[in-house]
């Protein structure tokens, strides 16, 4: 059913920042909604009625339990779109090498499965040219770490880097907001503590008392090439999805 003539998606255009040329383009599909599992376990329940919220609830919260554990064990577990083992980040020095928690970290490996992929290509795709906004994040760099796209360390200091991203105008929205995905809880790194702040490159120090989970990173600004700030603030919303751990 996911195959279907009506999957479509659309691009919207932002400057290259990799390339000298003016009009070099990149594309990024618009996101029109975040969907979570009470939304998805919802839409199911509208097309299955013989299958109770409760019980698919129930049964996700299980098999992600059990595929936790196993792949916590060493073990490559394939469940839902996609596949999922561990990796190994860092190098070992000598064959006798031990295991170093400062230089080692295992990570997780997602990779999508063949119906997914499927369901994917056969997206039909608009292009509806340039990005209204212009505001785009390019990439959050945990320095601690050095992971990219994926950690924060509370304490550390994070570099984000972008397209007309500074945090600029007076509007009380304005800042970089982390919002936790479990609880939903905003918080705020306003103006005042950013300790570079340009119209392609911010650097801020994550609040030490930021508690373990996952977050979605977010940037509100009236900054505008033209010098005076914008009437209305502007927000974008960085792709990935960012862990405190």
């Amino acid at each position: 059913m996911a195959i279907t003539d009506k999957n479509n998606v659309i691009v919207e255009l932002y400057d290259n920042p990799l390339t000298e040329r003016k009009d070099d383009r990149i594309g990024r599909v618009v996101t029109n909604k975040t969907y979570d599992v009470e939304d998805l376990i919802a839409e199911v329940a509208a097309r299955r009625s013989d299958i109770s919220p409760s019980t698919m609830k129930a049964t996700i919260d299980l098999l992600s339990e059990v595929a936790m554990e196993k792949i916590a064990n060493g073990a490559s577990v394939s469940l839902g779109l996609g596949y999922y083992s561990l990796g190994v980040n860092g190098t070992f020095v000598g064959d006798n090498a031990k295991w170093d928690s400062a230089q080692h970290a295992l990570s997780v490996r997602v990779t999508p499965n063949a119906a997914l992929r499927e369901a994917v290509r056969a997206c039909t795709v608009d292009v509806r040219g340039m990005a209204v906004a212009g505001v785009i994040i390019n990439s959050v760099t945990d320095i601690a770490s050095g992971e990219v796209n994926s950690r924060l360390t509370p304490g550390g200091a994070v570099n984000l880097t972008g397209t007309k991203i500074k945090i600029d105008g007076d509007n009380p929205t304005v800042g970089i907001t982390l919002t936790n995905e479990a609880t939903n809880e905003v918080t705020t790194i306003p103006k005042n503590l950013l300790a570079t702040n340009d119209p392609s490159k911010i650097t801020f120090v994550v609040p030490v008392t930021l508690v373990k989970g996952d977050y979605k990173l977010a940037i509100t600004t009236q900054f505008s090439t033209s010098g005076s700030s914008l009437k209305e603030p502007r927000i974008s919303l960085f792709d990935y999805i960012l862990n405190v751990i």
